[in-house]
């Protein structure tokens, strides 16, 4: 795989079987999210139109399979690079509590500047909740405290590839 456009296609055809030698999908998601964090590490994210795609693929890779909802965390350094990402919480398949504590200790225990939200819907639906605006203007606010800027949250839905941006929504 020579590029990012290479990855996304191959990722749009992928199918829902083994593939390569019988490696399950799951392993090739994975692998294929870890590659795309490799790609964002320590790039500047300053490209309007290929970053905003780059956190969409990724957010797509980690969460389009996923049965229960989950709350990712990418921590960026000062210069908006990528230092770290990690699941902080994992729900139900219509909830998923998030504690800001946590997610504060965990901005400043990665030595964050800024950081993004990921987290799906296992419905499909992408719509911002009402609960997922609140959530994000509390974590907002929290993380402000400790000079953490939210620089977006994304919403995956379901096994659909439909990603919403809550900057693009002008949300945040």
């Amino acid at each position: 795989m020579n590029t990012h456009k290479d990855l996304v296609g191959m990722l749009k055809r992928r199918q829902y079987e083994a593939l390569l030698d019988n490696i399950p999908v799951s392993m090739i998601m994975e692998k294929a999210a870890d590659y795309l964090v490799q790609t964002m590490k320590y790039e500047p994210i300053s490209d309007e139109l290929t970053s905003p795609t780059k956190m969409k693929d990724f957010a797509r890779l980690k969460l389009i399979d996923a049965e229960r909802e989950n709350f990712i965390v990418i921590y960026l350094d000062n210069q908006h690079r990528v230092t770290e990402y990690e699941t902080l919480f994992s729900g139900s398949i219509e909830s998923c509590t998030i504690a800001p504590r946590e997610v504060v200790k965990a901005a400043l225990k990665h030595n964050a500047a800024a950081c993004v939200f990921l987290h799906n819907h296992p419905s499909g639906s992408v719509k911002p909740s009402q609960a997922d605006r609140k959530i994000t203007r509390l974590l907002m606010d929290a993380l402000q405290l400790v000079e953490v800027r939210v620089l977006d949250h994304l919403i995956v839905g379901g096994r659909s590839s439909e990603c919403v941006s809550f900057s693009e929504l002008g949300i945040i």
